[in-house]
């Protein structure tokens, strides 16, 4: 009787021990935007923590090894990182798992190319070839602005970016264009009805399309109504939305669809 009551004293004490932080990813959990094939074995890539989130980011390891296919497996990919080539916004990495996310541009010095990570019109993710000039800047959206200490206003961007002084135009859900160069705001597009806009969640992930309506609902998600080029209206979450031009004048350049999903 003691010893089955001693037992039963450690079952407890082990479902109240907390198990930790979980550092691995199975890969019929992963992201369906990755890509992944089902029968490519048991475990994914588990994005490090970074600038992005877990769901919307995708570590380098895929951009090398599926993407681009410069590697076949993971020993490959870590010998290419540690020759210091790849960047990520201007700046050297190294980790595998580093999350990159929507409209980081990618640079390999080696071959001399330049990609920027958008979504295709199913909401996947993939890499668009851009110019030297063009990878010198990118978008970000404004997802908080605060005052700081001292009352010192500073605004941050969906890429973890905290940027002081902001033209006081500048408000939530605007974006703004950021020179990776220099780390300066070099211009900006309001929100605003008449916006060119990109979707990065949803069912409509990867559309582009004009905003011509906007709804508040009391209680509930603002729902904004776009028009593509191609005429066909959809609907999408304010929180869905990533405002990257005027009228049909985009800032960064798009894959060869322009945002367009064909049936």
């Amino acid at each position: 009787l003691k010893v089955s009551f001693v037992f039963v004293y450690l079952i407890i004490k082990k479902k109240d021990m907390t198990k930790g932080i979980k550092k691995h990813l199975k890969r019929l959990k992963a992201p369906r935007k990755w890509m992944l094939s089902k029968l490519g074995g048991i475990w994914a890539p588990n994005p490090k923590s970074g600038p992005h989130k877990k769901t919307d980011s995708f570590p380098l390891i895929l951009v090398l090894r599926n993407k681009l296919k410069y590697a076949l497996n993971t020993r490959e990919v870590i010998q290419i990182l540690n020759q210091r080539i790849v960047k990520v916004d201007g700046k050297i990495r190294t980790e595998k798992n580093y999350p990159a996310g929507i409209m980081d541009i990618i640079s390999i010095e080696k071959t001399n190319e330049n990609f920027r990570l958008l979504y295709d019109t199913l909401g996947r993710f993939i890499l668009h070839r851009v110019e030297k000039n063009e990878s010198l800047f990118k978008l970000c959206k404004v997802v908080k602005l605060i005052k700081g200490q001292k009352g010192i206003p500073y605004i941050v961007t969906h890429d973890g970016r905290t940027i002081r002084y902001p033209d006081p135009l500048v408000k939530i859900n605007d974006s703004v264009l950021f020179d990776l160069s220099e780390k300066r705001i070099i211009d900006f597009v309001k929100f605003s009805i008449g916006a060119l806009c990109l979707i990065t969640g949803g069912r409509n992930a990867g559309r582009v399309g004009v905003v011509f309506f906007k709804e508040q609902h009391q209680g509930g998600s603002e729902i904004v109504r776009i028009k593509d080029a191609k005429g066909a209206e959809f609907a999408t979450k304010l929180s869905n939305i990533f405002v990257i031009g005027k009228g049909r004048r985009s800032f960064v350049s798009l894959p060869r669809d322009k945002g367009v999903k064909y049936n």
